[in-house]
């Protein structure tokens, strides 16, 4: 079974915004045809991200509420323990636990951070396939 590391945004586009490309990861985790990994860390982002003055709009614009999305997260992410510094070092340090953790299980990580996108070759050499497409084989 495919193993994922989601980062925050890609979270949202699953669970807050009627983002058309993130209908089929959102069944696929539904259906637990692939495995979500995440940490207690990476929880406590997107709960803090669902605060932010830009997000809080958009949860009531799609009917939908912190409580909902992080309810999304417990029963759809597989929780693990944090994963050990990656050999590799993001240049936004936000984004490191993202990249630790794919690293650490060898996972596909999807992201749509430039600063994690610029590191696909160099995570390629170390086992993770990191892209920005919802749709796993795009």
């Amino acid at each position: 079974m495919t193993q994922l590391v989601l980062d925050t945004n890609i979270v949202l586009d699953v669970w807050v915004f009627a983002d058309a490309a993130a209908t089929l990861l959102r069944e696929q985790l539904q259906s637990g045809q692939v495995t979500w990994l995440a940490t207690a860390a990476m929880r406590s982002e997107l709960e803090r991200v669902l605060l932010y003055p830009k997000i809080v709009p958009r949860l009531n614009f799609y009917k939908t509420t912190q409580q909902d999305v992080l309810a999304h997260f417990d029963r759809h992410a597989q929780l693990v323990e944090s994963a050990p510094k990656a050999p590799v070092t993001c240049s936004d340090a936000d984004d490191q636990i993202f990249i630790d953790l794919a690293v650490a299980h060898q996972a596909v990580l999807l992201s749509k951070d430039q600063a994690v996108l610029s590191m696909q070759k160099r995570l390629l050499d170390l086992g993770v396939h990191a892209r920005a497409a919802l749709i796993l084989g795009a």
